[in-house]
């Protein structure tokens, strides 16, 4: 071999490497055809797939790239050579793991073949071997992430419908355990700038569980154990990395039981909406307890069992009707998610549109009006609260929270006799006092407006038609309002329903 040939050859192994580094596979496939002059392609030996697709060539020289790799197949050569009709064609296998078929590298050139063309594909076949290795274990590794982040949302989802004692048993196996409480962080941002973050954390707090967010795709959430022993002002040192800083919005909820993972993050949706309007990094939730405990749980507990024992004691009449648990999976996804609860529950939409139906045909409710989501909502809140123990003397007072006792079982209270309840006043005026306090310094057609989208069931259309306002106007002062509140309300999950009960509190308290 001339000096002047092995130097050419040497610049071609550059080239080669260079085009698998920008293209991969495909990219040297592309360099190789304009080098060649050839048609150049890989086939594997079952002569069923090939990049570029083996359908595009004419059919004379299809039907000799197939005899030749047939060739190769039937008596095990390390490379073959065959003319017909004015055609060269070059099969070599790449190399690859023992007992692994390799696919086959192709070249078909018209007669006569370039005396170059058998030592380039020679050259190349380490290149292309090394490049599709590369790209194999990329895939798996993807496969392999994609498999974690889909068992990692399997648990999510138990936890988020209260499935405490699966999520446990399956986070076990996976690793690491689930905590006995956890701070639920949702992470908004691009995609890069969220797995720089996931970094971050897992490098952090390796017992923290990073979970891609099922509903909304541009979040993340990470669900972190509390640590008691730090101050809860304390931030994790994750949140201080300059990815959060500049390109991601970061809502905090409070230290809550696993078995409220829901309520937690919740609130920390609350707190990235307050991120988002206040263009801060981060945010912690702000708002007050809930008003299941406010009310207490024990007179919470009666009124929410009477409202949701036609649930409870539902029995599907066939194998594919849902079940008990469905149905309260679905209405709690739905209330909290309102349409992307499909994406929630992995259901179709007309799926969750009949499991509905079904719903308020069983409890009575009409869905459609926020007096009866509101409703809904805290006794489904109050039902995944830990339930207190009942009063053994039979006292007047557990009577009259609908607890069992050895006296008669007094009747359910109605809503309204909860939302009188001790301390749910001042639970209301706290929702509103941050527009109270700023009232100096805001129109007061504020208040007015989110009185009135709360009595129209949150439908914007109709509070703008009451308000003889434009439905956009009407969704400007909303984000106005959503910014002083700290609270999400045009994005689900929405504080909406505390807001409607606050509403319906202060209005059953207030003189006749």
């Amino acid at each position: 071999m001339s000096r002047e040939l092995r130097a050419r050859r040497a610049d071609d192994v550059l080239e080669m490497q260079r085009a698998a580094r920008r293209g991969g596979t495909p990219q040297l496939l592309r360099w190789l055809t304009a080098r060649s002059g050839a048609d150049v392609l890989l086939v594997d030996s079952a002569d069923s797939a090939a990049s570029p697709c083996l359908s595009a060539l004419p059919a004379l020289q299809r039907d000799l790239v197939l005899r030749a790799v047939r060739e190769v197949a039937a008596r095990g050569l390390r490379s073959v050579v065959l003319d017909h009709e004015g055609l060269t064609c070059l099969v070599l296998p790449l190399d690859g793991p023992p007992g692994v078929p390799a696919p086959l590298l192709a070249a078909v050139a018209c007669r006569p073949a370039p005396p170059e063309l058998a030592y380039l594909l020679a050259d190349a076949t380490y290149a292309l071997g090394l490049s599709r290795t590369a790209e194999d274990t990329h895939g798996l590794r993807q496969r392999l992430a994609t498999a974690e982040a889909r068992n990692r949302e399997a648990v999510l989802h138990l936890l988020m419908n209260g499935h405490t004692a699966s999520a446990r048993q399956i986070a076990g196996a996976l690793l690491p355990a689930l905590p006995e409480h956890v701070r639920v962080y949702v992470i908004e941002g691009p995609p890069a700038a969220r797995a720089r973050v996931a970094q971050e954390v897992a490098e952090a707090d390796p017992d923290a569980w990073i979970v891609p967010c099922p509903v909304y795709s541009g979040h993340m959430l990470v669900l972190a154990p509390a640590r008691p022993e730090i101050p809860c002002d304390a931030c994790p040192p994750w949140l201080s990395c300059p990815t959060v800083a500049e390109d991601c919005r970061v809502g905090e909820s409070d230290d809550v039981p696993l078995q409220d993972t829901a309520t937690g993050y919740a609130q920390a949706f609350h707190a990235l909406a307050a991120a988002r309007t206040h263009r801060r990094p981060h945010s912690s939730f702000a708002a007050g307890p809930d008003l299941a405990l406010t009310i207490g749980l024990p007179a919470a507990t009666a009124w929410a069992n009477a409202l949701l024992l036609p649930l409870h004691s539902h029995i599907p009449r066939r194998a594919q009707d849902p079940d008990r648990a469905e149905l309260l999976a679905t209405a709690a996804a739905w209330l909290s998610f309102a349409a992307r609860a499909t994406a929630h529950l992995k259901i179709h939409r007309n799926t969750l549109t009949a499991r509905l139906s079904y719903i308020q045909a069983l409890l009575g409710l009409d869905l459609d009006r926020l007096c009866d989501q509101a409703a809904l909502s805290l006794a489904l809140r109050v039902a995944a609260e830990p339930a207190e123990p009942a009063d053994p003397t039979g006292s007047a007072e557990a009577q009259a929270a609908g607890v069992a006792g050895p006296g008669p079982r007094a009747a359910a209270p109605t809503l309204d006799g909860l939302l009188l309840s001790p301390g749910v006043e001042a639970w209301a005026q706290a929702q509103f006092r941050p527009m109270r306090t700023a009232v100096q310094q805001l129109p007061p057609d504020l208040a007015d407006t989110l009185s009135t989208w709360l009595r129209h069931d949150a439908h914007i259309s109709s509070a703008a038609a009451a308000l003889s306002l434009s439905p956009s106007a009407v969704r400007k002062r909303l984000a106005r309002i959503e910014a002083l509140l700290e609270r999400s309300l045009l994005r689900p999950p929405s504080a909406v329903h505390d807001l409607w009960l606050a509403q319906r509190a202060l209005g059953l308290g207030a003189p006749a």
